[in-house]
């Protein structure tokens, strides 16, 4: 009888032993499994989509996540995209002042590098020829420095202030650089915004918050023909 409960209690024991060693190795499992997460989290660093641009890109005017740059980084977390959007805009921005602080912007690689500028230009009435050049020379340091970069061009139209001969061939210069340098063409940011007093700030330069909603209907379709 004694050996019997001594065999007893020994079952019990080893039973015990068994359902702790399981339970233990249950979560080592879980610890294992989330570490394998975080490891991976840590091993695919979000690519970046950079916008290179003037006040248009930096959403003069309204808050910066409501800008066209904000809004295509909120749609890309809508779906679940492992990219981040950098916003390079500055407001006042000319090629000449791009060109000068671009190296400061392509420290890390981006994925999609898109180029907004030249309206500045076309204000001041800048040499056609300096417009087009600079332009040249970012798309080219960007390509030298990061060959597999796509890069989007975005195309500029300016009022008839420096005179129509003068507009007509600023309106030019982006599909020729296009073509030139083999870059995709957004043929004109601000389609169906530019002129319009109710999709623009009182400037009647800079859009609202609703003018930069259709200003990223824009440029959506370019970015996701990328990404996906």
């Amino acid at each position: 009888m004694k050996i019997s409960n001594n065999i007893y209690i020994l079952s019990w024991v080893l039973i015990g032993l068994l359902t702790f060693g399981c339970g233990e190795n249950k979560v080592k499992k879980e610890e294992a499994s989330k570490q394998d997460e975080e490891t991976a989290s840590v091993e695919t660093p979000k690519e970046t989509i950079l916008f290179f641009g003037n006040s248009l890109t930096a959403g003069y005017g309204i808050d910066k996540e409501d800008a066209f740059a904000g809004l295509v980084q909120q749609r890309i977390d809508s779906l679940g995209l492992n990219y981040r959007v950098i916003n390079g805009g500055l407001s006042g921005e000319t090629t000449a002042g791009g060109l000068s602080r671009l190296d400061w912007f392509l420290e890390d690689e981006p994925a999609i590098f898109v180029l907004e500028l030249g309206g500045n230009d076309g204000l001041r009435g800048i040499l056609l020829s300096e417009t087009k050049s600079n332009l040249e020379k970012i798309i080219d340091k960007v390509r030298a420095k990061y060959p597999n970069t796509h890069i989007i061009l975005a195309g500029m139209q300016i009022p008839p202030n420096m005179g129509q001969e003068y507009t007509n061939e600023f309106k030019e210069i982006y599909p020729a650089i296009a073509k030139e340098k083999n870059v995709t063409l957004i043929p004109f940011l601000l389609e169906g915004v530019a002129g319009d007093p109710s999709l623009n700030l009182p400037d009647g330069i800079h859009p609202t918050e609703e003018g930069h909603q259709i200003v990223f209907e824009t440029i959506w379709p370019f970015i996701e023909e990328l990404i996906k």
